[in-house]
């Protein structure tokens, strides 16, 4: 059966990032019994400008008939003070599809260890994964009010909440070192006592995984002096937010990390974790590798294609490893040489496989 893909370019480097995800999912896909086909569509400050509306309603009817999504980059100077602006499109999408599991993998390219602020002993071999809830806890949580002399936020969590998101991560690290943290406060608040009950009960059903518990201050500190330990963090959404963010750092460069966002029951977006670079857009500088990687996340998460997601990540570290590199990584290869290199590593690694 033909699988759909929704393709959002949006703004800044967004089309020519995409272009390459695109063009290097077409090279690992050739002489595989993968059928897919590509569909276009606007989103965000590209959608505005073209329909006065960051999130039309073409593509939010196409995304919701989607098998996957891929979002490349959004946003820009010219659409922060509008009234519509791309980043309203993209909370209406999360809504509207129900995105509720953020999963962000943080792994450290032997060939990028220099770029990491970690000394290198301690980077060396990084390699986990952050699964964030997405949709609930206290930025969504209600009663909430500022006030002149006060101000309050409620953080709330149901069962079903925590244990949808648990299971993700369970499933996540079945197929990794099977290892699972989950990281709460429950020496503090009620929500996370709730979550680690829960999780200890969620973890049954799973007795092949290992659980364990830790506090998000512990878990902060060890992310940073011992992140080799880490192999499926599974965390609510404020701690997610702060952790996941930390965890970005550690390879030294935005530019090679992809995220997905699962849905209840619908499509699921991918997108790398940078932003638009409007500075740079046009100019055939922009690294590519978050977004080729995204798309490996999507064979694998989505459509079950092993295979295909391991031939294009081997394809972009081996790349990496041979220094072709733009120049946010410290090298000098254009957009278009790093895609084509990847291809082409694509092809030999389907020839040796």
């Amino acid at each position: 059966m033909t699988k759909r893909i929704v393709a959002l370019a949006g703004d800044g480097i967004g089309p020519e990032i995409m272009e390459s995800a695109l063009a290097v999912l077409k090279a690992a896909t050739q002489s595989t019994d993968f059928d897919y086909e590509v569909e276009n569509e606007l989103f965000g400050g590209s959608a505005i400008d073209a329909t006065g509306t960051p999130l039309p309603s073409e593509t939010l009817t196409a995304c919701k008939q989607a098998d996957a999504i891929l979002l490349a980059a959004i946003g820009g100077p010219r659409w922060t003070q509008a009234e519509q602006t791309p980043e309203k499109g993209l909370l209406a999408l999360r809504k509207a599809l129900q995105l509720y599991a953020n999963i962000r993998p943080i792994k450290v390219a032997d060939s990028l260890i220099h770029l990491s602020p970690l000394k290198p002993e301690i980077v060396l071999g990084t390699d986990f994964v952050v699964v964030r809830e997405l949709t609930s806890g206290i930025y969504f949580g209600e009663p909430r009010a500022k006030e002149v002399q006060q101000a309050y936020d409620t953080n709330r969590y149901t069962v079903e909440e925590i244990e949808r998101i648990m299971h993700q991560a369970f499933v996540i690290a079945r197929g990794r070192k099977k290892q699972v943290t989950s990281v709460d406060k429950a020496n503090v608040l009620a929500t996370s006592q709730l979550w680690r009950e829960v999780a200890e009960q969620v973890a049954k059903e799973y007795p092949d995984i290992t659980l364990e518990h830790q506090y998000v201050d512990s878990a902060a500190m060890k992310l940073v002096t011992n992140p080799t330990a880490f192999d499926v963090i599974v965390t609510e959404n404020l701690f997610g937010d702060i952790l996941s963010d930390e965890g970005s750092v550690l390879p030294g460069t935005l530019g090679v990390l992809p995220s997905a966002s699962h849905s209840v029951a619908g499509a699921s977006l991918y997108e790398p974790i940078h932003g638009s670079a409007p500075d740079i857009a046009g100019k055939n500088c922009a690294n590519p590798v978050s977004m080729v990687l995204s798309v490996a996340m999507m064979m694998r998460q989505s459509f079950q294609e092993e295979g295909i997601a391991k031939r294009i990540e081997d394809a972009c570290y081996n790349t990496m490893e041979k220094g072709i590199l733009t120049p946010d990584l410290g090298g000098k290869a254009t957009t278009q040489q790093m895609t084509q290199a990847i291809i082409d590593e694509v092809s030999n690694v389907a020839t040796i496989a």
